[in-house]
């Protein structure tokens, strides 16, 4: 009996754009589509978008991919969700920041307006911290709550809902409440191993009102994601969506646990959730690490129980600036400008040209570290977020001379491209030192999955890096939770490994391993040093 063909849309809302893609059963990619996003930024260190404007973006790149696909949407039987960690405010009497704006109802996940706040739960010291690695982050949603209570008091009481915003998302699909195990346990302080909230834990930081309120307001219901929720797409949905009511709406994920969903298991092995480290390469990186028990790092988020692949243990590193820094990082060079024409000329972006440029000076990927010869960078324009939990810190570029062409640039790029390699390295290290090892790393986003970032990555940390086959893994994990939501796979651990495969891997290159401990030495002596002008500024 032939297998009937049905189709699975994943839909991913980035930082600055909402993305849609159309899968098969096997998690081959049809067609896909993107719609930029707005975002306010202040000087102040505000990030904010607006709800309404994320979701005609959605429903912008759903109705573009779906022509696109040239399929019959009546054959697309499923929708996936995954997004940034933004806090959504629901039902406000006006936005998360000026009056004058109040679409503006989402606070950024890079938005660290919560610092202070974050620095007092802290101090707090309540038991719920051993599971965020001891310290709890600005960018997560505990704090933000206290910052708009302290802050907008008007807005905070009259909100109707508080969501993640990939709940926000489930819910004008589906009109459903429910929460995503996968965003409440990660994000705001969700005991998925007891199944509660910890009403003691609200009520010593200032939020006992949700707690009395029995978790209304931020999700009463908490559910696996790709549970499908409610009765699937509103016809309001559907319209907007050029789909048909009813399609399967699953509880969604956080952007990068998508990624790990759609890249963990395409080796196929059994345990290979388990061995593999997803790094998802974004604007921000992310590292998702599964196990089988409880492993409590400090400075590293988790553990979480089923937050990612169902049954599993996650532990969740990364660096708050990752595609971002090396952004930042090139446009302080003063052949920046010239560089982004040139790229432009070539269809790239200038971190991907600047990629290729590296390669094109060197016979071996591996090679290209000695551009970067005297050039060190800590990338760390956003703080860190893993393993040191210090969002004070601050980047630091060593070894710039007075050189100006293109040359110096590709080098910088380089160096960038090293220093978050040792970021990253020195995640494995912290979580090696409490038991947990992997055999391999799964990079996905298009930073990451360049030849020169894979082999730099290898090189750096010593573990082969593999690439799957879908160029869009984020999406293809979403996607995955639409199959099960439809029926079409009875778990999230049956569709990984049949909806994702291995297409290349970079191994470590041992006659470079010297290179990169000297290297990393330097980027540790830097950071330090960084560290210790921070806590001095701080004073």
């Amino acid at each position: 009996m032939s297998d009937p063909m049905q189709y699975f849309l994943g839909v991913d809302v980035g930082t600055g754009s909402a993305r849609a893609g159309v899968f098969d059963n096997r998690g081959h990619l049809i067609s896909s589509a993107k719609t930029a996003l707005e975002m306010h930024r202040s000087d102040t260190g505000h990030f904010e978008q607006s709800s309404a404007q994320v979701w005609r973006s959605v429903c912008a790149s759903v109705r573009e991919a779906v022509a696109g696909a040239e399929v019959d949407p009546d054959l697309i039987v499923g929708i996936g969700f995954d997004a940034t960690c933004s806090l959504v405010v629901q039902g406000a009497t006006s936005g998360v920041g000026d009056p004058n704006h109040p679409e503006r109802d989402i606070i950024v996940w890079s938005d660290h307006r919560a610092r202070t706040q974050a620095e007092r739960i802290n101090a707090n010291g309540h038991s719920v911290l051993d599971y965020v690695g001891g310290t709890i982050s600005p960018e997560m949603q505990t704090p933000k709550l206290l910052w708009l209570r302290e802050n907008l008091p008007e807005v905070y009481s009259s909100a109707a809902h508080f969501f993640d915003l990939t709940d926000f998302l489930t819910w004008k699909a589906s009109g459903a409440l429910e929460r995503s195990i996968c965003t409440v346990t990660c994000k705001w302080t969700y005991l998925a191993h007891e199944d509660r909230w910890d009403a003691g834990y609200f009520h010593s930081i200032g939020l006992g009102d949700l707690a009395d309120q029995e978790f209304a307001r931020i999700g009463s219901r908490i559910v696996p994601a790709g549970t499908s929720l409610g009765k699937g797409l509103t016809p309001q949905a559907a319209a907007e969506m050029g789909l048909r009511a009813g399609v399967a709406v699953a509880a969604g994920l956080i952007d990068a646990h998508a990624g790990g969903v759609g890249t963990v298991g395409a080796s196929g092995a059994s345990d290979a959730a388990c061995q593999t480290m997803a790094y998802v390469f974004g604007t921000s990186s992310c590292t998702m690490t599964s196990s089988t028990v409880a492993h409590f790092v400090p400075g590293v988020w988790g553990p979480y129980r089923s937050a990612m692949v169902p049954g599993l243990w996650l532990n969740e590193g990364g660096q708050s600036a990752a595609g971002a820094a090396l952004d930042q990082l090139t446009a302080s060079h003063p052949a920046s400008a010239e560089a982004a024409r040139l790229a432009a000329e070539c269809g790239m972006g200038l971190t991907q040209w600047l990629a290729d440029q590296a390669l094109n000076k060197v016979a071996h990927p591996s090679e290209a570290v000695g551009l970067a010869h005297g050039l060190h960078v800590v990338p760390e324009y956003l703080g860190n977020r893993a393993p040191f939990a210090d969002p004070k810190r601050r980047a630091v570029v060593a070894g710039l001379g007075l050189r100006q062409g293109i040359d110096s640039l590709v080098a910088l790029y380089v160096a960038g491209l090293c220093g978050l390699a040792y970021g990253l390295r020195q995640i494995l290290q912290a979580q090696a030192g409490q038991g947990i090892t992997v055999n391999a790393l799964s990079v996905s986003g298009g930073a990451g999955t360049h030849p020169l970032s894979c082999q730099v990555l290898a090189d750096a940390t010593g573990l082969p890096v593999e690439v799957t086959e879908s160029t869009e893994p984020v999406l293809l994990g979403s996607a995955m939770l639409a199959a099960v939501a439809s029926g079409r796979y009875g778990a999230l651990t049956d569709a990984m490994p049949n909806m994702s495969r291995v297409a290349r891997r970079a191994t470590p290159n041992s006659s470079y391993a010297a290179q990169h401990q000297q290297r990393f030495d330097a980027f540790t002596e830097l950071q330090n040093v960084a560290a210790r002008l921070a806590t001095i500024e701080s004073h």
